[in-house]
């Protein structure tokens, strides 16, 4: 997230209060937030009042949804501030930009074409409409066999925001172990743009790899990637080394500026090398760990004897967390969201029903609602689960260049066929990374409203024994 991203914490910080007696170190109520002026609406028609309005509408909700009256003032309070930024908003632009006339085919001649893709058959339901799916860009696929099942401008170049920390951890996260750790220096966190998402790393205090990651995919902090970043050379090198892995991975509209995200001139990419970064990183343990995580303790100051204090941390993809508004989707297990002025709102998850997983990537829904980009999202991957025997597929996901001829055709040699059956062995996989991505995905929705109660390392991983020892904690 970067400049003029508002990090929406309402609902689910609010309920990791209510777990609490009191605020205190160690609740939600610790974690840093970041509010930027300068995505505050421009409509004459804005005004205090219909701020004031918008944040009664919300608390009203939640109240109805039986928060008390503590937590309904807080979320009257927080809506105060963010309702400014989102008032006159709720319609599409009409002078949005058009997607281009042509666009990349890699992974089919389809997913080069403009507008809507998708090969409707009988039997098969019907694609939500342009008034549900406003998104400049989407694209749903099988997370195993990469068949894309539907698509809208895949390969529209657009600015990603925090979902561009997926190709950094997919970059950076194999180079050192989880256990290690780092003094973080002033220098490694220069140069991270006004308004950025921070977690609330500390200069001249230590953190472990561990650590910092939870930082990058749970709250999104430019802080953590920038310390990291700073661990693996520099900035400079580490965006030389992530554009060097986009062009193996084949996603070829990615232009890597930062590497956190944060909105700068060139830097883009596409839903469809979104959907690539997360398929490629799923396939490491520690990334589905990572993004899989609902809430953790992260490292706060020293107190007297030197003893560090810890605060709660909650993700902000509220198809995994939650919100006031939002239940966790059924089966989640991840990715990754975004938000800046110039993205609007990003998003990739991947999610599991019986035997099939689904990725789905959304790039800046035009309809301004509150997490209108899951929402979009979630009717993509209802949509998919139900279409997923039937649909004919319109492209495909390609594999790393190494494997892959990078066309939307298997190659003649068989080079193509080769990439998909390495990359479904290891999300096929029932032992070690492979079994670990499955078990993701089965029961994520179980943890959610778990996660906000109980101040440890909550993960969607939950295999059966895991599942029955969080049941039974009260």
């Amino acid at each position: 997230m970067g400049s003029g991203s508002i990090r929406r914490s309402a609902g689910a910080l609010f309920r990791g209060v209510l777990s609490a007696s009191g605020a205190k170190t160690g609740t939600f109520t610790d974690v840093p937030t970041t509010f930027c002026a300068s995505t505050a609406s421009t409509d004459p028609t804005s005004s205090t009042a219909s701020a004031a309005s918008a944040a009664t509408g919300s608390a009203g909700r939640a109240a109805r949804n039986g928060f008390p009256l503590r937590t309904v003032a807080a979320l009257a309070a927080s809506g105060l501030l963010a309702a400014p930024l989102l008032a006159g908003t709720a319609h599409a632009d009409p002078k949005a930009p058009a997607p281009p006339t042509k666009m990349s085919q890699i992974g089919g001649d389809r997913l080069g074409t403009p507008g809507v893709q998708v090969a409707q058959t009988p039997g098969a339901p019907k694609l939500p409409g342009p008034d549900a799916l406003t998104a400049r860009s989407w694209i749903v696929s099988d997370a195993r066999s990469g068949k894309v099942l539907a698509a809208k401008n895949p390969h529209w170049r657009l600015a990603p925001a925090s979902t561009l920390k997926m190709l950094f951890a997919d970059t950076v996260l194999p180079k050192f172990p989880k256990d290690q750790k780092h003094t973080v220096k002033p220098a490694d966190l220069a140069g991270m743009g006004a308004g950025s998402s921070l977690v609330g790393i500390k200069e001249n205090l230590s953190y472990t790899v561990h650590d910092l990651w939870l930082g990058v995919f749970l709250r999104s902090g430019n802080d953590a990637v920038h310390t990291l970043s700073a661990m693996n050379g520099g900035t400079a090198a580490t965006v030389t080394q992530m554009q060097r892995h986009a062009k193996e991975l084949n996603a070829n509209d990615t232009h890597v500026v930062t590497p956190d995200g944060y909105d700068a001139p060139g830097q883009v990419s596409s839903a469809y090398d979104l959907s690539l970064f997360a398929r490629s990183g799923l396939q490491n343990a520690d990334f589905r760990e990572y993004c899989s995580t609902a809430s953790a303790q992260f490292p706060g100051d020293k107190g007297k004897g030197g003893k560090r204090a810890t605060f709660g941390i909650q993700n902000t993809n509220r198809l995994l967390s939650g919100d006031y508004d939002m239940k966790p989707y059924p089966g989640i297990a991840g990715v990754k969201n975004g938000s800046t002025t110039n993205a609007g709102s990003t998003f990739t998850g991947v999610a599991q029903r019986g035997d099939r997983k689904l990725l789905v990537t959304v790039m800046n829904p035009q309809k301004k609602e509150h997490n209108e980009a899951y929402r979009e999202a979630a009717k993509l991957l209802d949509w998919g689960f139900a279409a997923a025997d039937k649909a004919e597929p319109v492209g495909r996901l390609v594999g790393p260049k190494s494997e892959d001829d990078g066309t939307g055709a298997v190659s003649a040699k068989g080079k193509g066929k080769g990439a998909h059956e390495s990359t479904q062995a290891a999300l096929n996989s029932s032992s070690g990374a492979g079994g670990a991505w499955t078990a993701v995905g089965i029961g994520g929705g179980v943890l959610a409203l778990l996660g906000v109660v109980a101040f440890a390392v909550h993960r969607r991983r939950p295999l059966p024994e895991l599942l029955r020892g969080r049941q039974s904690r009260k």
